[in-house]
């Protein structure tokens, strides 16, 4: 099993390449079921979890073919990949993939859309909380679907005629749920209306595409999103969005290290409030004709307050990253988690490093420490593994990651984007 060794403390001057947003790309690549024409998809980025939504997507019937690489350093940074799904040869999808990747949970709309039936395990994927399946189920149900859950699998049927239109307001503001009652609501019969509906930049790009692909989507963006139902879809060409996580990683790993850095290829406007976050930490962060220049000279990193929210507000994707900043600050910051209730995993392998955090409920404390002590840690899932990246980048001595397999589920070529920017971090392999 892989690790990752980090030496801290070099600071980062030079040139990131951000690529394309795995939130973004895993929707648009299960829209792929909802045609039987080609959906070309560009900027596609090499993580774990996109090889393993292409081996479930496989299993539906959906034929894919690479090409259009960008050269960088003889490696290759994206991939432009064409979907091609004539026919949708199977129906389930069974627990041995599922279990491994919580989004591909999301297959069960288009198939139910497109072929009138479905039989989806129940999901898995990081253990940061129990994620239920409930607001999905309801907003399906209220396209007219019949849902009933056995022996770990959600079975769901169309009625005869196929899916039918509908009001529905979410409880909860939901990305994953308000994705898949899209993607389903195109190919449904009348007009949908989703309230309380995500707005975060991954469902604007989804119903992009949707749209390119023939969809009558409007709203998106906003919290009401509607959708008048269309007969059939037909193939498109769509570009994924800039990774906005990876953006706002790198960002506080510049402020936690200092330097220079520019973020090539990605947009401010992506996550705001993330970035306001760093400038006031101490980081002066400025949008160029290439993407957003990263700087932080000096100055002392200092200790800001933090709520995670749903966009437009902090992610709860960079709250890790933001307390791993914090750990240096000079002085005492908060993170309140509002999303997920078993997120602060990483609060003890930071804890291993030198970190003061205490916990209340769902709020961290953290008092800034003067210094970071390298030592062997474990990530815990995908954005708290990352965290510790960030304080490893600083601390002293020889930091050592195990269990990176999580960082390759949403972090692309992560070791050679920071060696190239001065750091020393090395992958490891048993």
């Amino acid at each position: 099993m892989d690790r990752i060794r980090i030496t801290g403390g070099n600071e980062l001057h030079g040139i990131i390449p951000i690529s394309g947003a795995k939130n973004a790309a895993l929707p648009l690549m299960i829209a792929s079921l909802l045609t039987d024409d080609t959906l070309t998809l560009e900027n596609v980025p090499h993580l774990a979890d996109v090889e393993q939504l292409l081996r479930i997507l496989g299993n539906h019937g959906v034929d894919v073919s690479v090409n259009g690489r960008r050269e960088r350093q003889g490696e290759s940074y994206s991939r432009t990949i064409h979907f091609t799904c004539r026919t949708i040869t199977d129906t389930t999808a069974p627990y041995e993939l599922v279990s491994k990747m919580r989004a591909s949970f999301w297959v069960i709309g288009p198939l139910l859309a497109r072929e009138g039936r479905a039989r989806v395990s129940l999901p898995g994927g990081c253990a940061i909380g129990t994620r239920p399946v409930d607001l999905f189920i309801e907003a399906l149900t209220a396209l007219g679907a019949n849902i009933e859950i056995d022996s770990g699998y959600i079975n769901a049927t169309a009625p005869k005629g196929g899916l039918v239109g509908a009001r529905y307001v979410f409880p909860k503001v939901s990305v994953g749920a308000t994705h898949v009652m899209m993607m389903a609501a195109t190919l449904a019969n009348g007009q949908t209306v989703i309230g309380n509906a995500a707005r975060e930049p991954e469902v604007v790009d989804l119903a992009n595409c949707l749209i390119a692909m023939g969809a009558k989507i409007s709203g998106h963006g906003t919290s009401t999103i509607t959708i008048e139902g269309v007969s059939s879809l037909s193939g498109a060409r769509h570009r994924v969005l800039p990774d906005r996580i990876e953006t706002g990683t790198y960002a506080m790993a510049v402020a936690m290290t200092g330097g220079d850095v520019v973020l090539e290829g990605t947009d401010g406007a992506l996550l705001e409030t993330a970035l306001e976050a760093v400038r006031r930490a101490g980081a002066t962060i400025t949008q160029t004709e290439t993407g957003l220049r990263v700087v932080r000279n000096g100055g002392a990193i200092k200790p800001v307050d933090v709520v995670t929210d749903p966009f437009p507000g902090f992610p709860t994707d960079l709250q890790a990253q933001f307390m791993g900043l914090m750990t240096m600050s000079n002085g005492v910051s908060h993170i309140t988690e509002t999303i997920f209730e078993n997120r602060f995993m990483h609060v003890q392998e930071l804890a291993r490093l030198g970190a003061k955090i205490s916990l209340s409920g769902q709020t961290a404390k953290i008092e800034g420490v003067s210094k970071l002590k390298g030592a062997p840690v474990m990530a815990t899932d995908l954005r708290a593994s990352v965290s510790l990246v960030i304080a490893g980048l600083v601390a002293e001595g020889e930091t050592m990651v195990s269990r990176v397999y999580h960082l390759d589920r949403g972090f692309e070529r992560l070791e050679e984007k920071l060696n190239a920017c001065g750091a020393n971090v090395e992958r490891v392999s048993d």
